[in-house]
């Protein structure tokens, strides 16, 4: 691998970079990890609801809306009911996690401002939120790290939950637009990230690649490029960076989310130490949560109906079957959950796992979708809403002038900017996820079953990072990839995907670090 020249300075310590886009802005997340780590500064936070008397006034007696102090308080002060009235005394609310009902009680907000403040709360994005908390939470490997975007004040309103929440880190931001490689390339020679990981849209993964490679720096991603005007993603495009990052000595890292990511880690370890041989890989995704909404994507609207309506495609026996849009589906078990309809779907770690395992003869992929949610997809579909191409519109200019302009939209951006924003999500939602791999093979000669998973209840990632599931899922396993990055076990010149690394250290940071895993060996695997 390529050492880069540096001075003493320069060595002490590596830069980690996150690149977030959260709408249309870009949201960057830079962390530094030294190369001997310092002791790291202790993290102490208190009990959630602590109401101690020392909270009152001096003079006073504690009132049940006096101050409270408590960083990781969420909701009416101790003592008061939910009966809707404004407070009558300063309060101190955590802006990280309150709710709605909270925020209205607080004199000369109503029901607007309290959902202008949510969104713009749950707008810093989040997967980078999931994955900047997980950072300050692991400061043996992680000590510093820089938040940009293309608007500065969304990465100083995250640096300042971090910090509210009682976490000690050396955070600072910057802005830069994800989606401009000259500015890319500025930042990474100003700041000089070892590491970048790439939290973007699909769209913009060519193009932080080009500057990586241009400024010497490595990559990291969690979803493979897709063009955006075309709604179809695979590997070829990033695989053929291959031999310029072996050139260059860098490393790059692809689809280290969940799924792809952690799925790829899952069949990997299945194969190092349960089977000779895998023959049937089922990876299964499902999302039994509840958000109370008509209709909402758990993440990013654009990119998941996108996905959705794109054919379904399957591997069996050397090639590639597609069928129509979710016209597969069948019901399938999943832990703690139950029997839910699930869907043939085409999704990109089958073309890296059947590429890496030959031995595999049906590879496919399957999600879970609700009646509604797929009665209200159908409908957007019919009224055209989920078009990627351009149309043109006459609109009234905003100055009121009267006046009209012929604009430019593309209906799916639209719809996206009126859907429920998915970060808003994680305030009322319910339930848990479930996602794994059930896997068909041979071992010694003998034919066996094998199933691992992760389940993720939707309330315990909001408590954590105030964000949803689903986010919670991404973040983590991102922040993992950086670790075993920084940590010389996944480092290695050239492109890769997460099963060409050792699954073992990764399993073991997934028990640590929030997503468990359990086994079941000989089972049905319905598939």
């Amino acid at each position: 691998m390529r050492q880069r020249k540096t001075t003493t300075s320069r060595s002490e310590r590596l830069f980690l970079l996150i690149l977030s886009l959260i709408t249309l802005s870009g949201l960057a997340l830079y962390a530094f990890a030294p190369h001997s780590s310092p002791a790291p500064q202790p993290m102490q936070a208190t009990e959630a609801g602590s109401t101690s008397e020392s909270n009152a006034p001096e003079g006073q007696q504690p009132h049940h809306d006096s101050l409270i102090r408590d960083p990781h308080y969420v909701g009416p002060p101790a003592g008061a009911a939910a009966r809707g009235e404004k407070f009558a005394h300063y309060v101190s609310l955590d802006l990280n996690r309150i709710d709605s009902l909270t925020l209205l009680r607080v004199p000369g907000i109503g029901p607007a401002y309290a959902h202008r403040i949510l969104t713009l709360r749950e707008r810093l994005g989040g997967v980078a939120t999931v994955a900047a908390f997980k950072i300050v939470q692991n400061q043996d490997v992680f000590t510093d790290f820089m938040i940009a975007s293309r608007r500065k004040e969304k990465c100083d309103e995250l640096v300042k939950s971090i910090h509210y929440k009682g976490y000690k880190a050396d955070i600072k931001t910057a802005k830069v637009d994800a989606d401009d490689v000259e500015q890319l390339k500025a930042l990474f020679n100003s700041f000089k990230p070892e590491l970048v990981i790439n939290l973007a849209l699909p769209y913009q993964d060519l193009t932080i690649m080009e500057a990586c490679l241009a400024c010497g720096c490595n990559y990291l991603d969690t979803a493979n490029y897709e063009p955006k005007d075309e709604a179809h993603f695979e590997y070829s495009w990033q695989w053929a960076y291959k031999e310029k990052f072996e050139q260059a000595g860098l490393t790059a890292i692809l689809g280290c989310g969940f799924d792809p990511g952690v799925s790829q880690v899952f069949t990997a370890y299945a194969a190092k130490h349960y089977f000779d041989e895998i023959h049937y890989l089922d990876i299964v995704d499902c999302n039994a949560g509840n958000h109370h909404k008509a209709f909402a994507t758990n993440f990013n609207p654009e990119i998941n109906i996108r996905e959705i309506t794109q054919k379904g495609l399957y591997y069996e026996n050397g090639e590639w079957i597609e069928t129509e849009p979710l016209a597969v589906h069948q019901d399938l078990t999943y832990p703690n959950i139950g029997a839910r309809d699930s869907y043939l779907m085409h999704h990109e770690e089958l073309e890296s796992l059947v590429k890496n395992y030959p031995t595999i003869k049906r590879a496919r992929f399957w999600m879970t979708f609700g009646q509604q949610y797929l009665t209200y997809l159908d409908c957007i579909q019919n009224l055209g809403m989920s078009r990627i191409d351009e149309i043109e519109y006459e609109a009234p200019l905003a100055d009121g002038s009267g006046k009209n302009a012929k604009v430019k939209i593309v209906p799916l951006q639209f719809l996206k900017a009126v859907l429920p924003n998915p970060q808003d999500l994680g305030e009322n939602y319910d339930g848990e996820t479930s996602i794994g791999c059930r896997i068909r093979g041979i071992k010694d000669g003998k034919e066996q079953t094998y199933y691992v998973y992760n389940n993720c209840k939707h309330q315990a990632a909001y408590e954590e990072t105030g964000m949803q599931g689903v986010s919670y899922t991404t973040g983590v396993p991102a922040m993992i990839g950086a670790m075993m990055f920084f940590k010389g076990i996944w480092r290695k010149p050239g492109v890769w995907n997460l099963e060409d690394f050792d699954p073992d250290p990764f399993m073991e940071q997934l028990n640590k670090q929030g997503l468990p895993w359990h086994e079941v060996f000989g089972g049905d695997l319905e598939l």
